[in-house]
Protein backbone atom coordinates (compact mmCIF):
# COMPACT_ATOMS: atom_id res chain seq x y z
CA UNK A 1 0.00 0.00 0.00
CA UNK A 2 1.45 3.10 -1.12
CA UNK A 3 1.40 6.82 0.76
CA UNK A 4 -0.42 7.97 -2.54
CA UNK A 5 -3.13 6.00 -1.87
CA UNK A 6 -3.89 6.13 1.91
CA UNK A 7 -3.89 10.27 1.17
CA UNK A 8 -6.46 9.76 -1.14
CA UNK A 9 -8.51 7.99 0.55
CA UNK A 10 -8.20 10.67 3.64
CA UNK A 11 -8.91 13.24 1.21
CA UNK A 12 -11.97 11.74 -0.32
CA UNK A 13 -13.19 11.07 2.79
CA UNK A 14 -13.20 14.51 3.98
CA UNK A 15 -14.79 15.76 0.82
CA UNK A 16 -17.07 13.36 0.13
CA UNK A 17 -16.44 14.71 -3.44
CA UNK A 18 -13.98 13.36 -6.17
CA UNK A 19 -13.50 16.37 -8.32
CA UNK A 20 -13.38 18.61 -4.73
CA UNK A 21 -10.63 16.48 -3.73
CA UNK A 22 -8.94 16.03 -6.91
CA UNK A 23 -8.40 19.64 -6.97
CA UNK A 24 -6.47 19.57 -3.08
CA UNK A 25 -4.30 16.59 -4.47
CA UNK A 26 -3.19 18.76 -7.49
CA UNK A 27 -4.62 15.53 -9.53
CA UNK A 28 -7.31 14.86 -12.39
CA UNK A 29 -10.84 13.31 -10.92
CA UNK A 30 -10.04 10.41 -13.26
CA UNK A 31 -6.57 10.34 -11.51
CA UNK A 32 -8.22 10.68 -7.99
CA UNK A 33 -10.97 7.52 -8.81
CA UNK A 34 -8.23 5.36 -10.24
CA UNK A 35 -5.87 5.38 -7.49
CA UNK A 36 -9.30 4.83 -4.86
CA UNK A 37 -9.98 1.39 -6.98
CA UNK A 38 -6.04 0.79 -6.99
CA UNK A 39 -6.88 0.88 -3.13
CA UNK A 40 -9.89 -1.17 -3.10
CA UNK A 41 -8.78 -3.92 -5.24
CA UNK A 42 -5.78 -4.17 -2.68
CA UNK A 43 -8.29 -4.44 0.23
CA UNK A 44 -11.09 -6.58 -1.48
CA UNK A 45 -13.92 -4.59 -0.87
CA UNK A 46 -15.58 -1.06 -1.52
CA UNK A 47 -14.77 1.60 0.62
CA UNK A 48 -16.93 4.67 -0.84
CA UNK A 49 -20.68 4.11 -2.04
CA UNK A 50 -20.51 6.33 -5.55
CA UNK A 51 -23.22 7.31 -7.07
CA UNK A 52 -24.10 10.25 -9.84
CA UNK A 53 -25.07 12.67 -7.00
CA UNK A 54 -23.28 11.33 -3.34
CA UNK A 55 -20.26 9.47 -2.43
CA UNK A 56 -20.49 8.58 1.21
CA UNK A 57 -18.16 5.71 3.19
CA UNK A 58 -19.21 2.49 3.28
CA UNK A 59 -19.08 0.29 7.14
CA UNK A 60 -15.89 -0.73 6.01
CA UNK A 61 -14.68 2.37 4.94
CA UNK A 62 -15.42 4.13 8.19
CA UNK A 63 -13.45 1.70 10.46
CA UNK A 64 -10.72 1.35 7.92
CA UNK A 65 -10.54 5.78 8.15
CA UNK A 66 -10.76 5.34 11.82
CA UNK A 67 -7.64 3.01 11.78
CA UNK A 68 -5.66 4.45 9.47
CA UNK A 69 -5.99 8.40 10.13
CA UNK A 70 -3.36 8.16 12.92
CA UNK A 71 -0.76 6.56 11.05
CA UNK A 72 -1.74 8.94 8.04
CA UNK A 73 -1.12 12.11 9.79
CA UNK A 74 1.85 10.97 11.15
CA UNK A 75 3.55 10.41 7.87
CA UNK A 76 2.02 13.59 6.51
CA UNK A 77 3.83 15.56 9.23
CA UNK A 78 7.09 13.68 8.69
CA UNK A 79 7.03 14.33 5.20
CA UNK A 80 5.92 17.95 5.54
CA UNK A 81 8.87 18.03 8.09
CA UNK A 82 11.36 16.89 5.98
CA UNK A 83 10.26 19.49 2.97
CA UNK A 84 10.73 21.97 5.15
CA UNK A 85 13.71 20.96 6.31
CA UNK A 86 15.12 20.29 2.58
CA UNK A 87 14.15 23.88 1.90
CA UNK A 88 15.91 25.30 4.89
CA UNK A 89 19.62 26.36 5.71
CA UNK A 90 20.05 25.48 9.09
CA UNK A 91 22.71 23.27 11.33
CA UNK A 92 25.90 22.19 10.37
CA UNK A 93 27.19 22.16 6.63
CA UNK A 94 30.65 20.33 6.15
CA UNK A 95 33.13 21.59 3.39
CA UNK A 96 36.20 20.34 2.15
CA UNK A 97 39.33 22.31 0.65
CA UNK A 98 42.57 21.06 -0.90
CA UNK A 99 46.08 21.73 0.92
CA UNK A 100 45.33 25.26 2.06
CA UNK A 101 41.76 27.49 3.00
CA UNK A 102 43.25 30.25 1.30
CA UNK A 103 41.23 33.72 0.98
CA UNK A 104 38.77 31.96 -1.74
CA UNK A 105 37.48 29.08 0.92
CA UNK A 106 37.60 31.49 4.09
CA UNK A 107 35.73 34.39 2.63
CA UNK A 108 33.11 31.93 1.01
CA UNK A 109 32.77 31.00 4.58
CA UNK A 110 32.37 34.32 5.96
CA UNK A 111 30.10 35.40 3.56
CA UNK A 112 27.42 32.59 3.87
CA UNK A 113 27.20 32.48 7.53
CA UNK A 114 26.69 36.42 7.63
CA UNK A 115 23.76 35.36 5.12
CA UNK A 116 23.15 32.06 7.06
CA UNK A 117 23.29 32.61 10.63
CA UNK A 118 22.10 29.72 11.94
CA UNK A 119 24.22 27.63 9.80
CA UNK A 120 27.32 26.84 11.01
CA UNK A 121 30.59 25.40 8.30
CA UNK A 122 32.73 23.18 9.25
CA UNK A 123 36.30 23.22 7.21
CA UNK A 124 37.70 20.03 6.80
CA UNK A 125 41.00 19.42 4.72
CA UNK A 126 40.61 16.89 1.52
CA UNK A 127 43.87 15.09 0.47
CA UNK A 128 45.01 15.83 -3.17
CA UNK A 129 45.15 12.03 -3.97
CA UNK A 130 41.38 11.86 -3.55
CA UNK A 131 39.31 14.82 -4.02
CA UNK A 132 36.06 13.54 -4.13
CA UNK A 133 36.17 10.42 -1.72
CA UNK A 134 35.31 12.13 1.33
CA UNK A 135 31.86 13.97 -0.69
CA UNK A 136 30.67 10.16 -1.98
CA UNK A 137 31.58 9.02 1.39
CA UNK A 138 29.34 11.51 3.29
CA UNK A 139 31.75 13.24 4.90
CA UNK A 140 31.63 16.68 3.65
CA UNK A 141 28.67 17.98 2.21
CA UNK A 142 30.19 19.45 -0.54
CA UNK A 143 33.99 20.53 -1.28
CA UNK A 144 36.90 23.20 -3.02
CA UNK A 145 38.19 21.26 -5.70
CA UNK A 146 39.83 22.14 -9.15
CA UNK A 147 37.76 21.98 -12.15
CA UNK A 148 36.87 20.73 -14.54
CA UNK A 149 35.60 18.03 -13.28
CA UNK A 150 34.61 15.00 -15.21
CA UNK A 151 32.75 12.51 -12.76
CA UNK A 152 28.80 11.65 -13.40
CA UNK A 153 27.93 11.54 -10.33
CA UNK A 154 29.28 14.67 -9.15
CA UNK A 155 27.77 17.86 -9.94
CA UNK A 156 29.78 21.09 -10.38
CA UNK A 157 29.81 24.68 -9.39
CA UNK A 158 30.53 27.90 -11.42
CA UNK A 159 34.11 28.76 -11.73
CA UNK A 160 34.98 30.85 -8.34
CA UNK A 161 38.39 31.97 -9.32
CA UNK A 162 40.78 31.32 -12.26
CA UNK A 163 44.45 32.05 -11.26
CA UNK A 164 48.04 31.31 -12.58
CA UNK A 165 50.66 28.84 -12.00
CA UNK A 166 54.01 28.73 -10.37
CA UNK A 167 56.26 26.02 -10.02
CA UNK A 168 57.80 24.53 -6.85
CA UNK A 169 61.99 24.52 -6.87
CA UNK A 170 64.81 23.77 -4.78
CA UNK A 171 66.99 26.86 -4.28
CA UNK A 172 69.48 24.32 -5.79
CA UNK A 173 67.64 23.98 -9.04
CA UNK A 174 69.10 25.80 -12.47
CA UNK A 175 65.64 27.44 -12.64
CA UNK A 176 65.10 28.60 -9.56
CA UNK A 177 66.55 31.90 -9.87
CA UNK A 178 64.35 33.13 -12.72
CA UNK A 179 61.71 35.92 -13.07
CA UNK A 180 59.43 33.12 -15.04
CA UNK A 181 59.42 29.71 -17.00
CA UNK A 182 58.12 29.03 -20.24
CA UNK A 183 55.53 26.20 -20.45
CA UNK A 184 57.81 24.76 -22.99
CA UNK A 185 60.41 24.24 -20.72
CA UNK A 186 58.70 22.18 -18.30
CA UNK A 187 59.91 19.36 -20.53
CA UNK A 188 63.00 19.32 -18.91
CA UNK A 189 61.51 19.58 -15.47
CA UNK A 190 60.44 16.63 -14.09
CA UNK A 191 56.89 16.89 -12.00
CA UNK A 192 56.31 15.71 -8.95
CA UNK A 193 52.78 14.47 -9.38
CA UNK A 194 49.38 12.88 -7.25
CA UNK A 195 48.83 9.40 -6.74
CA UNK A 196 45.22 7.76 -6.91
CA UNK A 197 42.92 7.46 -6.21
CA UNK A 198 42.48 10.55 -7.91
CA UNK A 199 40.85 10.35 -11.91
CA UNK A 200 43.52 10.46 -14.62
CA UNK A 201 41.74 14.15 -15.50
CA UNK A 202 42.19 15.28 -12.09
CA UNK A 203 46.19 14.13 -11.48
CA UNK A 204 46.83 16.03 -14.91
CA UNK A 205 45.51 19.22 -13.61
CA UNK A 206 47.79 19.62 -11.34
CA UNK A 207 50.80 17.90 -13.18
CA UNK A 208 50.35 17.87 -16.98
CA UNK A 209 51.93 15.56 -18.66
CA UNK A 210 52.53 17.05 -21.97
CA UNK A 211 53.38 21.11 -22.49
CA UNK A 212 51.22 22.92 -24.71
CA UNK A 213 52.91 21.96 -27.76
CA UNK A 214 52.99 18.34 -27.22
CA UNK A 215 56.56 17.80 -25.44
CA UNK A 216 56.64 15.13 -22.62
CA UNK A 217 57.01 16.06 -19.63
CA UNK A 218 58.86 13.71 -17.34
CA UNK A 219 57.62 12.94 -13.62
CA UNK A 220 59.24 12.64 -10.68
CA UNK A 221 56.61 10.57 -8.96
CA UNK A 222 53.72 10.83 -7.18
CA UNK A 223 52.62 12.41 -3.66
CA UNK A 224 49.26 12.32 -1.72
CA UNK A 225 50.06 15.47 -0.13
CA UNK A 226 51.08 19.24 -0.70
CA UNK A 227 53.37 18.73 2.10
CA UNK A 228 54.74 15.02 0.69
CA UNK A 229 55.65 17.31 -2.59
CA UNK A 230 57.04 20.25 -0.61
CA UNK A 231 59.55 17.96 0.90
CA UNK A 232 60.50 16.29 -2.46
CA UNK A 233 60.44 19.75 -4.24
CA UNK A 234 62.82 20.88 -1.25
CA UNK A 235 65.25 17.68 -1.53
CA UNK A 236 65.53 18.82 -5.08
CA UNK A 237 63.91 15.53 -6.73
CA UNK A 238 61.50 17.28 -9.10
CA UNK A 239 59.33 20.18 -9.23
CA UNK A 240 55.37 20.87 -8.61
CA UNK A 241 52.74 22.78 -9.84
CA UNK A 242 50.63 24.83 -7.66
CA UNK A 243 48.05 28.19 -8.06
CA UNK A 244 49.23 31.79 -7.31
CA UNK A 245 47.32 31.83 -4.26
CA UNK A 246 48.39 28.15 -2.62
CA UNK A 247 52.29 29.01 -3.68
CA UNK A 248 51.88 32.28 -1.22
CA UNK A 249 50.65 30.17 2.00
CA UNK A 250 52.83 27.60 1.52
CA UNK A 251 56.11 29.56 0.74
CA UNK A 252 58.87 27.82 3.22
CA UNK A 253 63.26 28.56 3.05
CA UNK A 254 63.74 26.05 1.50
CA UNK A 255 61.43 26.30 -1.83
CA UNK A 256 61.39 28.49 -4.60
CA UNK A 257 57.98 29.69 -6.71
CA UNK A 258 58.69 30.63 -9.79
CA UNK A 259 55.51 31.73 -12.11
CA UNK A 260 54.91 29.56 -15.52
CA UNK A 261 53.60 31.49 -18.49
CA UNK A 262 52.27 29.42 -21.09
CA UNK A 263 49.42 27.09 -19.12
CA UNK A 264 45.90 27.43 -18.67
CA UNK A 265 44.88 29.33 -15.48
CA UNK A 266 44.06 26.81 -12.29
CA UNK A 267 40.56 26.90 -12.15
CA UNK A 268 38.42 26.87 -8.38
CA UNK A 269 34.83 25.54 -7.97
CA UNK A 270 32.52 23.50 -5.68
CA UNK A 271 31.72 19.68 -6.08
CA UNK A 272 28.83 17.74 -4.70
CA UNK A 273 27.16 14.71 -5.31
CA UNK A 274 24.23 15.04 -7.49
CA UNK A 275 21.93 12.80 -5.47
CA UNK A 276 22.38 15.28 -1.46
CA UNK A 277 22.46 18.68 -2.93
CA UNK A 278 21.04 19.82 -0.15
CA UNK A 279 19.18 23.75 0.39
CA UNK A 280 22.37 24.36 2.58
CA UNK A 281 24.86 23.39 -0.45
CA UNK A 282 22.81 25.19 -3.02
CA UNK A 283 22.91 28.37 -0.87
CA UNK A 284 27.11 28.15 -0.07
CA UNK A 285 27.46 27.57 -4.36
CA UNK A 286 25.64 30.48 -4.83
CA UNK A 287 27.09 32.80 -1.95
CA UNK A 288 30.49 31.50 -3.30
CA UNK A 289 29.73 32.44 -6.58
CA UNK A 290 27.85 35.82 -5.78
CA UNK A 291 31.13 36.91 -3.81
CA UNK A 292 33.46 35.75 -6.58
CA UNK A 293 31.54 38.01 -8.72
CA UNK A 294 32.02 40.84 -6.31
CA UNK A 295 35.62 40.10 -6.25
CA UNK A 296 36.08 39.90 -10.13
CA UNK A 297 34.40 43.70 -9.87
CA UNK A 298 36.27 44.73 -7.37
CA UNK A 299 39.78 43.66 -9.41
CA UNK A 300 38.44 45.29 -12.39
CA UNK A 301 38.26 48.96 -10.84
CA UNK A 302 41.50 48.94 -9.11
CA UNK A 303 42.84 48.04 -12.87
CA UNK A 304 40.80 49.86 -14.92
CA UNK A 305 40.84 53.12 -12.04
Amino acid sequence: MEFRQLETFVVVSEELHFAKAAERLYLSPGRVSQIVRSLEDSIGARLFERTSRRVRLTPLGERFLADVRPAYEGLHGAVNRARSAARSVYGVLRVGFLSTPGEAVTGAVRAFERRFPECAVELVEVPLSDPFGKVREGVVDLTFTLLPVAEPDLETSVALNRVPLKLALSPAHPLAGRVSIDAEELAGVPLVGVEGPAPQRWRELTAPVTTPSGLPIPSAGAVSTSQEGLTEVALNRGSMLFCTPTAAYLGRDDVTFVPVTGLPDSVLGLVWQRTRRTAAVTAFAEVAADRNAGEVAVNLQRVTG
